[in-house]
């Protein structure tokens, strides 16, 4: 079993996503139990299926990693009684060569935010860029989810 994340974010270029022939997207919900940067502590709701997922303190772009499904009625209720502040977005996974994107349009108070996420065997792996990528913010603390679900996009974007 995985227990590392090796995992870079990218901002998304809008016009070039948009034109793109898409697949249908995942909803998610998602509420931080934790949000102490050397311990993430997450509940989800993705679809129909729910997650329990512990995160480490993040070194360069990777991280231990520890994820357990839950039932779907039991994520729901630990992010409804146990959360501030949630995450909604859709999830689209997007293939690029032998990788595959996950792109997520947030909606609520991080409407108007788009990112690409790509998980990777090794840092200085090659992977195979999409034009719709933009700018890169795996190290970018503002665009972590744990911090969106506290400090929204929508009360910090320029």
């Amino acid at each position: 079993m995985k227990h590392l994340e090796i995992e870079r974010k990218f901002l998304v270029n809008k016009p070039l996503w948009n034109a793109l022939n898409k697949p249908e997207g995942i909803h998610y919900l998602q509420g931080y139990l934790s949000i102490d940067p050397n311990k993430v502590v997450r509940a989800r709701v993705a679809g129909d299926r729910g997650y329990l997922t512990i995160k480490g303190k993040s070194e360069t772009c990777s991280r231990k990693e520890f994820e357990y499904i839950i039932p779907c009625e039991e994520a729901q209720e630990l992010i409804r009684l146990f959360t501030h502040g949630q995450i909604e977005k859709v999830r689209f996974r997007i293939p690029s060569g032998i990788h595959t994107f996950e792109v997520d349009e947030f909606h609520g108070d991080n409407e108007g935010l788009m990112i690409a996420e790509i998980e990777l065997e090794n840092p200085d792996e090659n992977f195979k860029q999409p034009d719709w990528l933009g700018e890169e913010v795996t190290y970018d603390e503002r665009y972590y989810n744990s911090n969106l679900s506290v400090h929204p996009y929508n009360k910090w974007r320029k």
